[in-house]
């Protein structure tokens, strides 16, 4: 199970309506909000995909302008992923071999990217299904 805490945020005169819809929605738990209009919300997701489809609907609340993780929390999905990683002979080769064709290689770490995310977390989902 993973959880993970995000802070929305909305404009301060939207604040207690976007705390409102954040309580009554399902996918989230709220905490607390400021007058700022920075609201903390936590979510659950059996992995990095559920995660990330609950943060979708978070920011389709209406007024919410950013909503972002901040801390996250794995029970066992990091540990079962160091092993596809470290039991996959493609990543090691790729890595350490000088002549790989860089325009090969893909760079999925860019956050600003987040659709990007949500397939590299699709994909590293589907290549723990396959390795069991």
């Amino acid at each position: 199970m993973n959880v993970s805490s995000i802070v929305v945020q909305c404009l301060p005169k939207y604040v207690e309506e976007v705390a409102q819809s954040l309580r009554d929605c399902e996918v989230c738990d709220y905490h607390m909000h400021d007058e700022k209009g920075r609201v903390i919300i936590t979510i659950e997701g059996k992995g990095v995909s559920e995660e990330l489809e609950k943060l979708r609907v978070v920011e389709a609340i209406p007024h919410v302008i950013a909503a972002d993780m901040q801390m996250a929390y794995s029970e066992d999905e990091l540990d079962e992923h160091m092993e596809v990683i470290n039991n996959r002979d493609a990543v090691p080769k790729i890595l350490n071999n000088a002549d790989a064709d860089v325009d090969r290689v893909m760079y999925n770490g860019d956050m600003k990217k987040r659709e990007d995310m949500v397939a590299f977390a699709k994909e590293f989902d589907a290549a723990k299904e396959r390795e069991e």
